[in-house]
């Protein structure tokens, strides 16, 4: 039975995947260090910002220490901000329409990711749907990031502690991750939820450790979420 939606962030709600590529290539670029997009897609997507600088400076054979990861972290997001406000939040199609409807059938839902909690409180003011979630787990709240199901296992223990408490308690089989990428659903996995994947990043073959796979955000609705995971 599906009581509870955990969604990705990036790459499932919001199309920024680009713009972060961009980004890190800027910040690193002003520090002597060049990204490209194919490497940035083929082995740094699905790290939080923390996990990407670090995974970047070490292929590069460059330390770096803790001060210089937070100065880099907060570069970065300042850039993100101010394209933010200048574009506002790309939105994938469906995104928000599965939101609202699984919100309206009764489903509990929160966001597990690794981008920062601003980013994320701020796409979903925009979309007029933060009253619809009950819990989000940010880059903030985990000391590891995915591919460690440290997140999912911390949005399984806020289903069941944050308020409006259950009447019984969630057990991780009856929440559903949504996920864009191989880390993410290696993390809901191993946290024992069960698994969709979205191939609007990754190749759909890329995703065959998910319980079911689609193409888009585009082609879900509550219906055929359940028919695609068995009710």
């Amino acid at each position: 039975m599906l009581r509870a939606i955990l969604f990705d962030f990036n790459g499932i709600l919001v199309d920024d995947e680009p713009l972060h590529c961009e980004l890190f290539q800027r910040v690193l670029a002003e520090e002597g260090i060049a990204l490209s997009r194919e490497d940035y897609w083929a082995h740094y997507l699905g790290y939080d910002d923390e996990g990407c600088f670090a995974a970047v400076y070490r292929t590069a054979g460059r330390d770096l220490d803790p001060t210089n990861l937070v100065r880099l972290i907060a570069r970065k997001a300042t850039y993100y901000r101010e394209r933010i406000r200048q574009d506002g939040y790309p939105f994938f199609a469906g995104g928000f329409e599965l939101v609202r409807e699984a919100a309206q059938a009764g489903v509990t839902l929160g966001v597990v990711s690794g981008a920062l909690r601003e980013e994320i409180e701020g796409a979903l003011e925009q979309a007029a749907a933060r009253s619809l979630f009950k819990l989000i787990v940010a880059a903030e709240d985990v000391q590891r990031s995915k591919p460690d199901p440290e997140g999912y296992r911390r949005g399984v223990m806020l289903l069941n502690s944050e308020p409006p408490l259950p009447d019984r308690l969630f057990h991780p089989h009856e929440v559903l991750a949504i996920e864009d990428s191989p880390a993410g659903l290696n993390s809901a996995r191993e946290a024992g939820l069960a698994t969709v994947g979205v191939a609007q990043t990754y190749r759909s073959e890329e995703l065959e450790m998910a319980d079911a796979v689609v193409e888009s955000m585009a082609q879900l609705n509550l219906d055929r979420l359940l028919d695609l995971i068995g009710g």
